[in-house]
């Protein structure tokens, strides 16, 4: 096991972590595109400015993964080009999204990236791309308590029903 126990960045990815890199970049630049397109079509100034702080982080993920994979001869997925920035009053009315669905889509792109990241850090033996992982939960996991909390304020979260009559014990 003398592989695996000296300079992380020198140990080869195994399979697995190359596919989850690979896809967790496709959906990172999936979910960058989407905050960009959101970012167009929302009137809400608290929901513009939550997606707004939410696009640098991305961002910075995209960058920080493309170089772990260009660092080992992967080649990295297509990506859109970036969107540019559009008037609201521009966009047709029966072409924009509404602002709960806004909100609603990325807080489960949030969630969507919990997941992954939770995936990847248990099948990762590379240390250093656990702990990368680790921080983009973190974050994701902060900022979906935002959208929470924005979700809860605006009325825009739809909860389940409530589970009020606990049956009694005979």
């Amino acid at each position: 096991m003398g592989i695996l126990s000296g300079n992380q960045k020198k140990e080869p990815l195994h399979y697995g972590e190359v596919y989850n890199l690979f896809s967790f970049l496709m959906a990172a630049n999936g979910f960058h595109s989407m905050l960009q397109t959101y970012g167009n079509h929302t009137g809400d100034k608290e929901l513009k400015k939550f997606i707004e702080e939410l696009i640098p982080g991305v961002k910075s993920e995209i960058k920080e993964v493309e170089e772990v994979l260009k660092e080992n001869g992967i080649a990295l997925p297509p990506a859109a080009p970036d969107k540019p920035l559009a008037s609201l009053e521009e966009i047709p009315p029966g072409a924009k999204f509404a602002d709960p669905e806004i909100s609603a889509s990325v807080s489960k792109g949030l969630a969507e990236g919990l997941v992954g990241c939770s995936t990847i850090i248990a099948q990762c033996t590379r240390e250093d791309i656990a702990m990368l992982f680790g921080q983009y939960h973190m974050n994701k996991a902060q900022a979906a308590g935002k959208a929470l909390r924005l979700n809860k304020e605006k009325g825009w979260l739809i909860p389940p029903p409530l589970h009020t009559k606990i049956p009694s014990e005979n």
